[in-house]
């Protein structure tokens, strides 16, 4: 069965740290982050290649450092300094092939 699970998510005060967890149940190409507030757009957070290339919006450099480990099929996101804007729903999304998968989301929420 092909899955995209993400773990990591919770409560936390801003300027606090989380990491969030993507474990795919299948080899995966490119992946990447995404995160979605209420009244918002889905945007991406951060997203990395098979090799590791990774690139970030300018909105979290610096605070984000997403990472992967091929073997285990794992995406990780580093998250520091996080601001109450940081507060969304975050999905993780791989490609295998030409196909896209998406995960359920994990809600991330960050107090003032």
């Amino acid at each position: 069965q092909v899955q995209l699970v993400e773990s990591g998510g919770g409560l936390v005060q801003a300027g606090g740290s989380l990491r969030l967890s993507c474990a795919a149940s299948f080899r995966t190409d490119r992946m990447g982050w995404y995160r979605q507030a209420p009244g918002k757009q889905r945007e991406l957070v951060a997203d990395i290649t098979r090799g590791g290339a990774t690139s970030y919006p300018e909105s979290v450099s610096g605070r984000f450092t997403i990472s992967r480990d091929n073997v285990k099929n794992t995406m990780y996101l580093q998250m520091n300094s996080l601001k109450p804007e940081d507060t969304a729903v975050y999905y993780c999304n791989a490609y295998s092939g030409p196909r896209i998968y998406w995960g359920q989301g994990t809600q991330v929420t960050v107090s003032s």
